[in-house]
């Protein structure tokens, strides 16, 4: 898939315990290259500080100093799946980096995750041919669950189509399932369009719509979200 691609996506979110619940919606999504970020005004704009916490005047500055923490170094194209922002407001829940080697392989995945608290957290996996890897939960995403169990995550770089799956296995079983699919837009008219409606504002109400939906159901808040975590990273 060239870079840029905008992409549109369909979110699902999937609960079985202790409660049932399934949810649905659309979104926008870019494909890009960090070393070459496209821009258009007040409608699409990357800024560094919105992805990523360690210092850096640029995305791809940010990018090589997390690797560079966990003892990598990649020093090949680094591809990403990010949300801009778009008229002044931005909500990342899950941006994926794609980091090569000189070969073009994928050698890690990184996987930032945004509650809706402002906090984030940086997983860097080293997952294999398909895409997938495994990593110990250490940042609550929801107040309903806490950070025991681990993640499978099946993240291919998309080829043609966006196919991302991440799965909460803790001793409930897996017990939570995200997915992220996507193709591309079919037209630059319906890719600006999509980037007028401000998809991200519209995703973090629709998350925190969910979890009033949930509360109201009876499922217990776990303690407070932690601010504490917002510039951590893991590794797999």
């Amino acid at each position: 898939m060239n870079t840029p691609t905008v992409l549109r996506t369909k979110i699902r979110h999937v609960r079985t315990e202790p409660l049932t619940h399934a949810f649905q919606y659309n979104s926008v999504s870019w494909y890009v290259d960090i070393d070459e970020l496209p821009h258009i005004p007040v409608l699409a704009r990357f800024r560094a500080e919105d992805h990523l916490a360690p210092p850096g005047k640029t995305v791809r500055q940010r990018v090589d100093a997390v690797l560079s923490d966990n003892g990598i170094r990649d020093t090949g194209r680094i591809t990403a799946l990010l949300a801009p922002r778009s008229f002044g407001y931005v909500f990342n829940p899950l941006s994926i980096f794609w980091c090569h080697d000189d070969s073009e392989t994928v050698t890690h995945i990184l996987l930032e995750v945004h509650n809706t608290e402002g906090d984030r957290y940086c997983y860097v996996t080293a997952p294999d041919e398909r895409g997938y890897a495994e990593v110990d939960k250490r940042f609550r995403v929801s107040p309903f669950n806490d950070v025991s169990g681990y993640y499978g995550v099946t993240a291919p770089e998309p080829a043609h189509n966006l196919s991302v799956r991440i799965v909460l296995h803790d001793g409930r079983g897996d017990f939570f399932v995200a997915t992220m699919t996507g193709a591309a837009a079919d037209t630059h008219l319906s890719a600006v369009w999509s980037v007028f409606c401000n998809p991200a504002l519209a995703t973090s109400i629709r998350i925190r719509w969910q979890g009033l939906g949930l509360w109201f159901r009876g499922l217990p808040v776990i303690g407070t979200m932690n601010s504490r975590t917002r510039w951590k990273t893991g590794t797999s």
